[in-house]
């Protein structure tokens, strides 16, 4: 089956912490508000330190047009994917020597925060050295399940090409779409809880001589993955694309939809694989929020422990949308995983769907 062979993430220059944001949100938003103080605790509960963001706090003052961000989108997406695949593909973590980009033969590119054709994957080609013949995989739109699925992409194409190395490059730049004169409780929402951030996943197939380079003595496998869509649900989370750009939609009832949703997909996903629960050692969960991961334990009955990892990721980097889920995944990779532990990757996004990946850490040789 095929594997992740090493993992990078990559935070935008500009850190802050959660007590300017929530200043910059009370001078904003304060006259759109009577309540203005008891919406604010959506801030300080989140459970949210600090985030990286790509631009500094004073673009966020200004009025920008829908072309002036999305030229910025462009620009930085393609300077920070580009940063990201380097840092995958020298990562001695994991990796006992460097990965050329010519040994890449599909590149999966999942972004859903602005808009480019030719795509983004295509400007990187145009500023590292791949081969001109590798292929260009964009995926537009899955937002927060955009890493899971993404992982779940490549590993079907290696599956189909078990010679192959894929790479899966996650960029979102949230902040490029934050709209100064929305002032609507979603808005608000997503401004206390959204941040920028870019990941690359190098996942390689059973015949690949890429197990040669690895560094540890386990990596994970992907044993199974599982979509799964809501029908009629388009309203729960996404964009409303206006002529001032793109709008968030972020229902308050993603929560409750994911208590009462969730469980079965995940019990018919584990009892496909003849696996229970319990034998289940790493949650790798999008940290969506921290109500979403409250959502996961309630519904799932899993200890607070096992969401901590994805915890740590929001306190640290906020919600980065598609990204997220593999910064997750990149902290389980750096522990010394038992041979034969299983991992359940789970990632919610517009659709509303769920994205779900069986991993299993198996020995190198």
């Amino acid at each position: 089956m095929p594997s992740i062979m090493s993992i990078s993430t990559y935070s935008p220059p500009n850190a802050l912490n959660q007590d300017t944001t929530t200043e910059f949100a009370r001078e904003l938003f304060g006259e759109s508000f009577q309540d203005i103080e008891r919406l604010l605790t959506v801030f300080s509960n989140g459970q949210i330190d600090e985030r990286q963001f790509a631009v500094p706090m004073d673009w966020f003052k200004e009025d920008h047009s829908l072309k002036e961000k999305n030229d910025l989108y462009i620009e930085l997406a393609t300077k920070y994917g580009a940063e990201g695949i380097k840092k995958c593909l020298s990562n001695r973590l994991f990796l006992k020597e460097d990965v050329d980009v010519e040994d890449i033969e599909a590149i999966i590119l999942v972004s859903s925060s602005g808009m480019a054709t030719p795509s983004i994957d295509a400007r990187i080609m145009n500023v590292l050295p791949f081969s001109a013949h590798t292929k260009r995989i964009p995926i537009w739109g899955l937002g927060c399940a955009g890493g899971a699925a993404g992982i779940s992409r490549a590993y079907e194409y290696c599956r189909a090409y078990p010679e192959s190395n894929v790479l899966v490059v996650c960029i979102e730049l949230c902040s490029l779409t934050f709209q100064r004169n929305d002032r609507s409780k979603s808005n608000l929402v997503g401004t206390s809880l959204f941040a920028d951030g870019i990941a690359c996943a190098l996942v390689s197939g059973d015949h690949s001589s890429m197990i040669n380079k690895c560094a540890k003595s386990v990596r994970p496998v992907i044993r199974e993955t599982m979509s799964t869509l809501m029908p009629d649900s388009e309203e729960v989370m996404g964009w409303d694309v206006r002529d001032t750009g793109l709008h968030v939609i972020f229902s308050r009832d993603i929560p409750s939809i994911i208590k009462k949703w969730l469980k079965p997909n995940v019990d018919q996903f584990l009892t496909q694989n003849k696996l229970e629960y319990g034998q289940v050692d790493a949650f790798v969960a999008h940290p969506g929020g921290k109500k979403v991961l409250e959502a996961y334990e309630e519904t799932l009955s899993i200890p607070e422990s096992m969401t901590a990892v994805s915890r740590e990721v929001l306190k640290k980097h906020g919600n980065m949308s598609s990204p997220t889920v593999l910064y997750v995944l990149e902290e389980f990779m750096k522990k010394e995983m038992a041979p034969g532990s299983y991992g359940l990757m789970a990632a919610l996004g517009p659709g509303f769907c769920s994205e779900l990946v069986l991993l299993q850490w198996e020995g190198v040789h």
